[in-house]
């Protein structure tokens, strides 16, 4: 497998260019394409933003299963190896978030305690962290990945040095999640004050009275007309017409109020660490509430002694599984993948997914809209393989606490 220098841009990057680019250069939605694969050629998430307990349970995941999954942040990757899988092979086609993946495997490879692994990737202003990265971490990367975690920004500081403020506020959907906070600030709120909630209620009466206001501004209406001001949400053009098909204004405005409602009100706050990230740009402490799963200590030995079965390929899903044997993988997470795709990758996909699955394999992704990317849009020989969990799908898409999507499907191999 070639891998690609972290380093390397959209230009330079033909694997992303040939997921992303569908339309002609100078066409309105071939430019909309190239905006947001420049913006994407970035750090995007340093969080993953899918939620990798209903994940877990979606897939009935246990030891033995053979994993393919997309990277992302790396946290549902880290999540998964709690349930000590056989192997999860991990692609991406963002070779930050593959420098990402790397640095946090090798992070509870290394590093000597669970409460180092926490400071690290867990907690925001912690200034030793960047020199715990070069006693324990940088010996031990392969060569690309060190580059990219020692490479100097035009501040001069290492781009390692991230991890001594909040990496959580970078990235791409990090520094969108600022721009959010700023605009309520210049509309008079503070989504800060969500931290002095207690309940479920008072969750609910702050949405209410201080966030669902901010979407009638005429400034937001505006702002959630365009797709490229969404952008920063990671939310890419043929994605943005999906949210865009469940409004009737000409305007994604209600669509955001209702998934940010769903984030805000619909779990407690102390439960919900996405919900931190939003409100508050920060993990919660300690006794504030709960970590991301594969923070948390019970689950840090089961990590730690697993992290030698992941393999993270700079790599598109279909590629990765065209090398594999046939009925050699069991489960496959796909993300919201899919909705960047046009009918061909997803038949090119799945006719993949559909030679490579075991007996019993699951397939789990996310979509902008509520229903299924497939229909209507997948061969019906392919699809005719495959039971759609309706029922288990939409009960699991009411428990994800991220809220961002709208629909959470769950298909599994019929039986030959």
């Amino acid at each position: 497998m070639t891998e690609l220098a972290p380093d390397a841009g959209f230009r330079g990057n033909e694997k992303l260019k040939g997921a992303l680019l569908q339309h002609a250069a100078l066409s309105p939605a071939g430019l909309s394409e190239r905006l947001f694969g420049l913006l994407f050629s970035g750090l995007v998430y340093a969080q993953i933003w899918e939620d990798p307990e209903v994940d877990m349970q979606a897939m009935d995941l246990s030891e033995g299963h053979r994993i393919v999954t997309i990277g992302s942040g790396g946290c549902n990757m880290l999540a998964y190896l709690s349930r000590r899988p056989a192997s999860i092979d991990v692609v991406d086609l963002n070779p930050n978030h593959i420098a990402l993946n790397r640095l946090k495997l090798a992070a509870f490879r290394h590093l000597p305690d669970h409460a180092s692994v926490r400071r690290l990737l867990g907690e925001q202003a912690v200034r030793t962290n960047a020199r715990m990265y070069d006693r324990h971490i940088a010996p031990n990367l392969d060569a690309a990945t060190r580059r990219h975690w020692e490479a100097r920004g035009v501040t001069g500081r290492r781009r390692i040095s991230v991890f001594n403020r909040n990496i959580y506020r970078t990235g791409l959907l990090g520094r969108f999640i600022t721009i959010g906070h700023l605009i309520a600030r210049s509309h008079g709120v503070r989504l800060e004050e969500l931290a002095e909630t207690r309940s479920l209620r008072e969750q609910r009466m702050f949405f209410d009275s201080r966030v669902a206001p901010l979407f009638d501004k005429p400034l937001i209406r505006w702002l959630t007309r365009r797709k490229s001001s969404l952008f920063g949400l990671g939310i890419p053009p043929q994605q943005y017409d999906e949210l865009a098909s469940l409004a009737s204004d000409g305007t994604i405005a209600p669509v955001l109020r209702h998934r940010l409602e769903k984030l805000c009100c619909h779990f407690l706050l102390r439960d919900n660490y996405f919900a931190w990230q939003a409100f508050l740009r920060r993990y919660p402490k300690a006794e504030e509430g709960v970590l991301p799963t594969y923070l948390q200590e019970q689950h840090y030995h089961a990590i730690r002694e697993t992290t030698d079965r992941v393999t993270v390929h700079h790599a598109n899903f279909t590629e990765l599984l065209a090398r594999k044997p046939a009925g050699s993988v069991d489960r496959y997470v796909l993300l919201d993948a899919q909705d960047w795709m046009n009918e061909r990758q997803l038949n090119d996909l799945w006719t993949e997914i559909t030679r490579t699955a075991s007996e019993g394999a699951r397939v789990i992704f996310r979509t902008a809209a509520e229903d299924s990317i497939l229909n209507g849009k997948l061969a019906p020989d392919l699809l005719d393989q495959w039971h759609y969990q309706a029922e288990r799908s939409h009960a699991l898409n009411t428990q994800d606490r991220s809220a961002i999507y709208g629909g959470f499907h769950i298909y599994e191999k019929r039986p030959a």
